[in-house]
């Protein structure tokens, strides 16, 4: 039998993986076996590195799990992508990442021209490279962020130390398992706690209006998400019964009026905002409802390690705001074959995140926006996220999407493109005085664009460029 690996090594005797579509399970027994057996397959497939990598391309959630375990165990890198990617970025991730192994749904394919196998196969090591998780950015020069064995048990310890194992007994995946929230905080930290793993991964909408259901059926009592899929299941899915013990959202800024609402649906005040990024390896920290105090973006402390800001001086401050900063034993190492981009993301032994936040006396983070959506309006700094909130808080707006355009007399100034609710009609200036009303007037958009829907990517993050393009060029359709 193939020699199982750190993570899928040590699961504990209750992991269970449940396809909630299907109804088939694996208990940690047959998870152990079905990650030998792959194992044992792949170390016979052909190969003429040391140290192969895999691209995992599979759309049943278990499956992607289980060739994941069984990659680490025959001693290949996963590489976890989108199966619906098209052939362009199929290439252009192939070009970039030199795989040896391609497994999709139609099996396991050699991408090697060599007559045998002319390595041991043996596990991973627990500093060498065991997962690559791709960036949105596959149709130009995508990044792959690198995390080893050590740096995904690190990350889901402190999962587990934060949580508790309790609220993970019976978890809800309705993520997909090829980005880092989807896999490390919804799948690897409830399977490495003992609990069960329900996996009802990407809802249709059909579906989704059934969560209540799954919610009960299931008896679940944990599960963790994006704005998106609660604005979307809080319409269409009638209030639960059944009470969740603890919630999470993240990937995405959560308006303090989201919030409450998620609570309010799911009867529970157990849920949290988080924090995280896949250089973090998932979650870096969380904030309940109520630490909130009624702040958009509130995310609270970090789950090990520390956090701290970049001013704009340079200088690396406890408190204030400006770039947020962390340094965790979760970080990755860096940026597949890019050393020069991963020299850029650290700031000495910290991780720059991008995100533009405030840490307050008591150490507790609130994130404002990202830098590289800052709108610049004559030397003033205004976040595109902290006017997509705003606009939130409107009750004509379900959801928005703000964006710098050219200024003449300041350089730039405030867009926004927005979806009414149902039945509404677009009144600019009616919106534009009650913004006023809300922020400062240099953040008032100037101008603003009524959209049937404001797109995302599958990660349930806003295209901002995209909107902007569309809207500006007229495509957008109304």
């Amino acid at each position: 039998m193939q020699q199982l690996t750190g993570i899928c090594a040590g699961l504990p005797e209750g992991a269970t993986i449940h396809d909630v579509r299907s109804g088939r399970r694996w208990t940690a027994a047959e998870i152990r076996a079905e990650t030998s057996r792959r194992a044992e397959k792949l170390a016979e497939m052909p190969t003429d590195v040391a140290a192969p990598r895999c691209v995992i391309a599979v759309a049943d959630a278990a499956e992607a799990l289980l060739w994941t375990f069984g990659a680490w165990s025959a001693g290949f890198t996963v590489i976890l992508v989108n199966p619906a990617i098209t052939a362009f970025e199929r290439d252009n991730i192939t070009v970039r990442t030199r795989p040896a192994l391609w497994i999709g749904d139609m099996g396991v394919e050699s991408l090697m021209d060599v007559s045998g196998p002319v390595r041991a196969g043996a596990p991973l090591g627990p500093d060498a490279p065991a997962l690559v998780l791709m960036t949105s950015g596959t149709t130009g020069v995508p990044k792959g962020i690198v995390h080893t064995q050590r740096s995904l048990q690190a990350r889901i310890a402190l999962n587990i130390a934060a949580i508790g194992a309790s609220p993970l007994r019976q978890s809800l995946c309705v993520l997909p398992v090829f980005f880092g929230h989807g896999l490390i905080g919804n799948c690897l930290t409830p399977l490495a706690a003992g609990g069960t793993l329900h996996l009802w991964t990407s809802p249709t909408l059909a579906e989704t209006g059934g969560l209540a259901t799954v919610l009960a059926d299931q008896r679940i009592t944990f599960m963790s998400s994006v704005p998106t899929f609660w604005k979307l299941a809080m319409r269409v899915s009638p209030r639960t019964g059944h009470i969740v013990e603890r919630i999470h959202v993240g990937s995405a800024p959560l308006a303090y009026s989201q919030w409450a609402a998620i609570a309010d649906w799911t009867g529970t005040r157990n849920v949290w905002n988080m924090f995280g990024m896949t250089e973090t390896a998932n979650w870096i920290g969380g904030a309940a409802l109520d630490d909130a105090a009624g702040r958009d973006g509130h995310v609270g402390h970090p789950w090990g390690g520390r956090i701290a800001i970049l001013a704009n001086d340079g200088g690396i401050r406890e408190t204030g705001r400006g770039e947020a900063l962390v340094m965790t034993p979760s970080i990755m190492t860096g940026y597949l074959d890019q050393p020069e981009l991963t020299d850029a993301a650290f700031c000495g032994p910290w991780f720059r995140t991008g995100d533009i936040g405030e840490i307050d006396e008591a150490g507790s983070l609130t994130l404002v926006g990202r830098l590289k959506f800052e709108i610049n309006r004559a030397g003033i700094k205004i976040q595109a996220e902290e006017i997509d909130l705003m606009l939130e808080r409107h009750p004509q707006v379900i959801e928005a999407c703000a964006f710098g355009i050219p200024d003449p007399a300041s350089g730039e100034a405030v867009a926004a493109a927005i979806v009414l609710a149902p039945g509404e009609k677009l009144d600019v200036e009616a919106i534009r005085n009650w913004c006023r009303s809300q922020v400062r007037p240099e953040a008032v958009p100037v101008r603003l664009f009524a959209v049937s829907e404001i797109p995302r990517n599958e990660r349930g993050k806003i295209v901002r460029g995209a909107v902007r393009d569309a809207v500006l060029s007229g495509s957008a359709s109304p």
